[in-house]
């Protein structure tokens, strides 16, 4: 209980940081943080986390990342499903605060909600397959980044300073293409809030992208990770 408990909260901070930079702070007239805010915020939520909680859970935060971790031979198959449980229920929480904090403003409108979305529902109107491309790459590279940080061999104690700086550098390149989700739990907490039914009817893709991309990630680094290589 007390993993589940730490992804829970961890969770609701990487949305309620991250989504809610996008959508209280990001286009703020003339003192707004903008993308590059953005991409700053999710990656401080999870260097913030995981000092805060990664001796408690390991700080997943996503349920990529647990999938993936698990692949990797990191992680119990025994404990996906609680972790992912968490994780998803974390994120809803944070989207729900957001939304309430959000509506108090007069002509609140909740639109996209920082939710993910391709076509028309696109930052910059990339297609389905640029962001199916987009998400598994990202997601891959994300992987090879914590698995490789937190190995044995990698200097003790450093690990939550790449991850974080990962996963900013993750949303500097790829928010114009799908808001950048490599995170199915990140993409569910808002979509639920979202205006319409196009962040759900999407939302799909950012559970299968991600999860793919976080196989794929974790097989690329048993390989080359593998000292007999």
């Amino acid at each position: 209980m007390n993993k589940l408990g730490a992804e829970f909260f961890g969770t609701f901070w990487l949305v309620l940081g991250g989504c809610g930079s996008a959508v209280l702070a990001a286009g703020f007239p003339e003192l707004g943080i903008g993308f590059v805010g953005v991409s700053f915020a999710f990656g401080l939520t999870v260097l913030t986390m995981a000092y805060a909680i990664g001796h408690i859970s390991g700080c997943h935060l996503n349920p990529a990342v647990s999938v993936g971790l698990c692949v990797g031979g990191r992680f119990s198959a025994s404990e996906l499903p609680g972790y992912i449980i968490a994780q998803v229920l974390g994120a809803i929480a944070a989207g729900g605060v957001l939304y309430l904090i959000a509506s108090g403003k007069a002509d609140f409108a909740a639109g996209g909600f920082a939710s993910n979305g391709f076509g028309e529902h696109s930052p910059g109107g990339y297609s389905m397959m640029s962001a199916l491309i987009c998400e598994v790459v990202m997601t891959a590279m994300f992987l090879l980044v914590i698995l490789g940080a937190t190995d044995k061999r990698a200097p003790a104690g450093f690990a939550p300073i790449p991850i974080g700086l990962g996963l900013t550098l993750i949303h500097l390149i790829s928010i114009p293409v799908t808001n950048t989700s490599v995170n199915p739990a990140r993409s569910t907490g808002v979509a639920l809030f979202a205006d319409g039914g196009a962040a759900l009817s999407q939302l799909w893709l950012f559970w299968v992208a991600p999860i793919v991309g976080a196989v794929i990630g974790a097989l690329v680094y048993r390989f080359i990770g593998d000292e007999k290589h």
